[in-house]
């Protein structure tokens, strides 16, 4: 298949399947794991989810946040 040919095809899928071709794309281009990169996410998200258990921030939803970025 062309690359072409998947680029038209692309175009007929809707938004969550347009999603999960990306995330697998870019996920094909990561080939070497980084374990300090890996640490530093995990540590993140720990910290973030630490956040929202205390009550120290309020979640927001992707709405919200998608309504805020058109502007």
């Amino acid at each position: 298949m062309s690359m072409q040919q998947v680029i038209k095809d692309i175009a007929h899928l809707n938004s969550r399947e347009k999603a999960t071709i990306a995330h697998c794309l870019i996920a094909s281009l990561d080939t070497e794991q980084d374990e300090e990169t890996n640490q530093a996410w995990a540590d993140l998200a720990m910290k973030r989810f630490a956040e929202l258990v205390s009550g120290d921030i309020e979640p927001v939803s992707w709405d919200s946040i998608r309504e805020e970025v058109k502007g």
